[in-house]
C-alpha cells in the first residue's frame, strides 16, 4: 500500500490505532517563515511555515507510530536523544542558507551524517522539498523490511517515492492542494517510468 491523502494529518491521526506505524518520518513546518519569505514570486508565498506544529501533533504522532524521525527536530521541543541525524547538503561555505539539516530519531543508535548536494535534484516543486536520495538512505538504516511508513507533511513527495522503491507500505498526508496536485502527478511519472523499466 502507498497512498497519500489531500487531508489535515492531526484529523487524521486523531482516528488511528495506536502504534499503527512502524516509523514515521516527517518535516512538519519549523515556523521560520521560508514559505512567504518576500523573496519569493507572489504565487509562491503561503503561511504553512508560520508556526510550528502544536502540543496535540507530536502527542499524537508518538501515539501512532512506534518510532520517529523528525526533521527540524532542533526547533521543537522534544524528549533528549543521542540519535541526531545530520543532512550535509555539500554546499560552499558562502552559501547562503543552512549549509546542513537536523533530523530528531527516537530509534537510540549513534549519530549519523548523510551527504548528498541539495543541488544533486532537479525539478523542485516545494521550497523546503528533500532528495528521494535521503529517503532512501534513512529507510535503508531505519525502516524494517516490509515496515509501514507515516508522513505527516509529504511535500513534494520525495519520501513517498523513496518508500515505494523500498517495497515500503507508506500513508502521506498534505494539506495544501497544489503540492498535493504537484507530488501526486511526480508519483505517477516515476512509478510509470519504474514499470516501463521493469518491463
Amino acid at each position: 500500500m502507498n497512498v497519500a491523502y489531500n487531508a489535515d494529518c492531526l484529523a487524521a491521526m486523531r482516528e488511528m490505532p495506536d502504534k499503527a506505524f512502524d516509523l514515521a518520518v516527517v518535516d512538519p513546518p519549523y515556523g521560520i517563515g521560508i514559505s512567504s519569505n518576500p523573496v519569493r514570486q507572489a504565487h509562491e508565498r503561503k503561511s504553512w511555515d508560520n508556526s510550528i506544529p502544536t502540543k496535540e501533533y507530536f502527542e499524537q504522532l508518538f501515539r501512532v507510530s512506534k518510532s520517529q524521525i523528525i526533521w527540524g527536530g532542533n526547533y521543537y521541543d522534544l524528549p533528549p536523544t543521542q540519535n541526531l541525524i545530520v543532512w550535509d547538503k555539500q554546499q560552499p561555505e558562502d552559501f547562503s542558507l543552512a549549509m546542513c539539516e537536523f533530523a530528531w530519531c527516537s530509534i537510540q543508535r549513534p549519530a549519523k551524517i548523510f551527504r548528498y548536494s541539495v543541488l544533486t535534484e532537479k525539478g523542485k516543486i516545494h521550497p523546503t522539498q528533500k532528495p528521494v536520495a535521503l529517503y532512501r538512505w534513512i529507510y535503508q538504516h531505519y525502516a524494517k523490511p516490509g515496515g509501514k511508513i507515516l508522513d505527516t507533511h509529504l511535500g513534494s513527495g520525495s519520501s513517498r517515492i523513496a518508500a515505494y522503491d523500498a517495497g515500503l507500505g507508506f500513508v502521506g498526508y498534505e494539506i495544501d492542494e497544489t503540492y498535493f496536485r504537484l507530488q501526486e502527478e511526480r508519483f505517477a511519472r516515476h512509478t510509470s517510468q519504474m514499470s516501463l523499466f521493469i518491463d
